[in-house]
């Protein structure tokens, strides 16, 4: 090997044999291999930084606790828990190159943060990368841990820390529906079922209820993400916690919970938390609940929205970009259809953890590389439509007052109103003629003088045929934001 060549490179050496690394990576042998071996996604951990702090917390935990046992000296602890801290303050992120998607049970992902982090110790304390001899990534920075551990508590550590910015963004998306439905609560329209007229309400009683449906979405994850608190720290390889010694299962998830501010505890039982996977269905669903809500308000915007002459035009999204490349002038829904395709990937991705979870064989799930995967990136592009869709639709939302106000003058949907006081066969009856002549129908009703001016007047407020009276029972109007308990 030339001069040149041994500079730009070091030499690493594991049961299978010896490889060169570049001289400047903080990775080594094992992450090389499992480069050459995963072309698949094309797509590092990286991708997905909450993972990649999560195991930097997961190490600097396990450091730590094996120093406060006497298991580790308080040199390599010092130095590891250090090169921990870097990670998790967003350094040498772009070190983290396996692929997500690694068959070995993510011992791939492992062996690259052991490494990474045993480098950068190494370099803190004036040493060569590599120089194993001092700090070994398998004996130290891996001590008294097991891939079957580490991985699944990063997951569950980082879907944590990614659900908090989600959560946030469905806040904000609900308050954005929230403003709209106070800004539109005076317009009257037409209610449907099953695509047909139905009766009157609100403009703002349709937000509103976008607004609300959020919410109940953010309670029902922020239960999902509670139950991702139970850790197998301690567990190694199997559960039976081989090669862990005295105290150090206890020091660990204590360590934990200091250092990501989760509520974490040590599972029950440790063989049935690690061939157990269940959690992650349960977190999937509820993520494509919320997903598949979205999209069904994305398509009823879409719904709304639909024209500008010849649809429902009874509201305007914003106009964000050119609709066509042959019909000139033509403007389309686009946010809202990358929201719903959004959902679709989220319910596609559901799939694949329920099989995932599935195809768990004895005391280990090797599939958790698809599973970290498929949640991770739905959590992310949740949030991301969360975000275009209240700032590049929502906001600027306007409604077609003038077009909607004729719509109920000329809708027999009023007819509702006013079955209790003519009977059901009368109404009906009106209901029909109005059809048939397109005349509206208070006027058939005083020419027949079934009712006079003023009672007539009286049972059309608005208010009343939205459901506003006091006699109709108040709808929730959510003057204000509701605040979300912050996550310990």
């Amino acid at each position: 090997m030339s001069d040149a060549l041994s500079a730009q490179t070091r030499t690493e050496t594991d049961s299978l044999g010896s490889l060169e690394i570049p001289a400047s990576a903080y990775w080594g042998v094992h992450t090389a291999r499992a480069n050459e071996n995963f072309p698949i996604a094309r797509r590092p951990v990286s991708v997905y930084p909450d993972f990649v702090r999560a195991f930097a917390c997961v190490k600097q935990a396990a450091a730590r606790a094996n120093h406060e046992i006497g298991a580790l000296d308080e040199q390599r602890a010092t130095l590891i828990d250090r090169a921990c801290e870097e990670v998790r303050t967003g350094m040498l992120h772009d070190q983290f190159v396996v692929g997500v998607v690694q068959g070995g049970a993510g011992t791939s992902t492992n062996m690259n943060a052991n490494e990474v982090i045993t480098n950068r110790a190494l370099e803190l304390a004036g040493h060569p990368k590599g120089d194993y001899g001092f700090i070994n990534p398998n004996d130290h920075t891996n001590m008294s841990q097991s891939t079957n551990d580490t991985y699944p508590t990063a997951i569950k550590i980082a879907l944590a820390f990614s659900l908090r910015s989600l959560l946030d963004e469905l806040q904000l998306l609900s308050d954005a529906f929230a403003a709209k439905g106070r800004e539109f609560d005076h317009i009257i329209k037409v209610g449907r079922t099953q695509l047909q007229d139905a009766v009157p309400m609100t403009l703002g009683q349709e937000f509103t209820a976008f607004a609300v449906t959020l919410r109940e979405d953010i309670e029902r994850l922020d239960e999902a993400v509670a139950l991702l608190a139970e850790v197998n720290m301690g567990a190694t390889a199997i559960g039976t916690g081989i090669n862990v010694p005295h105290g150090y299962r206890e020091a660990v998830v204590r360590q934990l919970r200091e250092n990501t501010g989760l509520p974490l505890v040590s599972a029950g039982n440790l063989v049935e938390s690690t061939s157990d996977t269940g959690v992650f269905i349960t977190f999937s669903g509820a993520l494509k609940r919320s997903a598949l809500k979205l999209s069904k308000i994305s398509n009823d915007l879409r719904l709304l929205s639909s024209g500008p002459q010849a649809g429902l035009g009874e509201i305007n999204l914003p106009a964000v970009q050119a609709g066509s490349s042959i019909m000139p002038g033509k403007v389309n829904p686009v946010i809202p259809e990358a929201v719903s395709q959004v959902a679709y990937s989220v319910a596609g991705a559901d799939v694949t953890v329920s099989m995932a979870v599935e195809g768990g064989q004895l005391q280990l799930n090797a599939f958790e590389p698809i599973i970290a995967h498929s949640l991770f990136q739905s959590i992310t592009w949740l949030e991301r439509a969360c975000r275009t869709l209240r700032e590049n639709c929502v906001d600027g939302i306007t409604a077609n007052e003038e077009r909607l106000a004729d719509t109920v003058a000329r809708s027999v949907t009023v007819i509702t109103a006013l079955a209790p006081v003519l009977g059901y066969a009368e109404a009906a009856a009106l209901a029909k003629e109005a059809l048939r002549t397109n005349e509206p129908v208070a006027d058939l009703v005083v020419e027949r003088g079934l009712l006079g001016a003023a009672e007539l007047a009286e049972l059309l407020q608005p208010a009343r045929l939205a459901g506003l009276t006091p006699e109709a029972g108040e709808v929730e109007t959510l003057e204000k934001p509701v605040e979300r308990p912050e996550q310990s």
